[in-house]
């Protein structure tokens, strides 16, 4: 999950804007989107052996980023990021201007689950935190930053 987890979908993205100098700004920003699916119960799941061992980090990684969101929610002076790799990953996503879409299933055999989900989200929900202005940089500099990378 991990390793599957390097290849969510992500972007950047730009705008332009000018200064009252006529000088071109870009602003960027950046966006993940990251399936959180786990599998609370293994044996309902049908894994077994190797699977059964990722599923199970998988659901530790889960785990830890329900203690982050309610360290970030109760203002704790430690937020665990780095416990798991999935955590250290997210930090930026946890801060700043953030969406979280929580995806259920209707059916009885899942309510443990969309119960789960709905309280994760719902604590998620009461982050409170600082948005960050998204990074300005002058055209002319960007420009020189790029050809100073290339050289």
């Amino acid at each position: 999950m991990i390793a599957g987890l390097l290849k969510w979908p992500q972007g950047t993205f730009a705008s332009k804007e000018a200064t009252p100098e006529g000088e071109e700004l870009i602003k960027c920003g950046k966006f993940n989107l990251v399936d959180l699916a786990g599998l609370e119960n293994i044996s309902r799941s049908g894994a077994w052996e190797g699977r059964a061992r990722e599923d199970g980090e998988i659901n530790k990684s889960l785990l830890t980023l329900g203690r982050v969101i309610n360290a970030l929610v109760e203002h704790l002076g430690h937020i665990p990021y780095r416990d798991s790799k999935l955590t250290h990953l997210l930090h930026d996503s946890l801060g700043g201007r953030k969406c979280i879409i929580a995806t259920v299933s209707p059916a009885v055999h899942c309510l443990e689950e969309t119960l789960s989900t709905l309280d994760c989200a719902h604590r998620a929900k009461h982050i409170k935190n600082k948005p960050e202005v998204n990074q300005k940089m002058m055209k002319s500099t960007l420009i020189k930053d790029l050809y100073g990378e290339i050289e």
